[in-house]
């Protein structure tokens, strides 16, 4: 999902400052949340820090390939929602995300406020969506595979709709952008298909080892009902 460099340039990135801005205060408020009911200010460090070694592992370990305008990658959003809870996951993309910009790719430096934005929104609606479809008495390693699906197909159809949203803002709507977008955009398709999989995996783990995974360092849903 990593917006290729050109795609947005001069002037036009003022807007991705502006999205970027409201993301990030997206992430403060879901970080507020989680450090007042799920186990305050040092679980929530905690969490945000293996959060954000995660995702700096799925950006650069786990497999992505450059298609169309973007990147395709294996960003297991979810994921960090299930384990963590929305704050820390938040925090972990936002971070991991900075983190590999500076070290690592310095080029997408000037694409962060739109990467983060991609990011970020999606998380803060399936964190909304997760309250309308997982029942307030379901720990989160009791949902099932269509609850998962929902998630998932949410939050990387968040992503889609944001890379196409950028890609159109930057080069319009000439016939090679259109191309490179539905290439991109049909590439995904594979990481809604599999994300849910590891998804139920994680979760199946989490189920089996509760005695061990009942601390801090685990959003509390994850194994107790709301």
């Amino acid at each position: 999902m990593h917006i290729e460099p050109g795609v947005v340039n001069g002037a036009k990135l003022v807007l991705s400052y502006a999205t970027a801005t409201g993301s990030l205060g997206l992430a403060a408020k879901m970080a507020y949340d989680t450090i007042r009911h799920d186990g305050g200010l040092q679980a929530f460090l905690i969490r945000s820090a293996m959060a954000t070694c995660l995702v700096f592992f799925f950006f650069e370990v786990l497999p992505h390939y450059p298609v169309g305008v973007s990147e395709v990658h294996f960003i297991l959003g979810t994921t960090l929602y299930f384990l963590f809870g929305a704050g820390p996951a938040a925090i972990g993309l936002a971070a991991g995300l900075l983190v590999q910009g500076l070290f690592l790719a310095p080029a997408d430096l000037p694409q962060y406020g739109m990467n983060v934005t991609t990011l970020l929104v999606p998380l803060w609606g399936i964190s909304i969506l997760a309250k309308r479809i997982i029942p307030a008495n379901t720990a989160y390693v009791d949902v099932n595979y269509w609850q998962v699906l929902t998630m998932s197909a949410a939050y990387q159809g968040g992503i889609i709709c944001w890379v196409a949203f950028w890609a159109f803002y930057g080069h319009g709507i000439g016939s090679e952008n259109v191309v490179a977008i539905a290439s991109f955009c049909s590439a995904y398709l594979v990481v809604i298909l599999l994300e849910p999989l590891a998804d139920l995996a994680v979760l199946a783990i989490a189920k089996a080892m509760a005695p061990s995974t009942r601390n801090p360092i685990l959003n509390s849903r994850l194994l107790n009902p709301a």
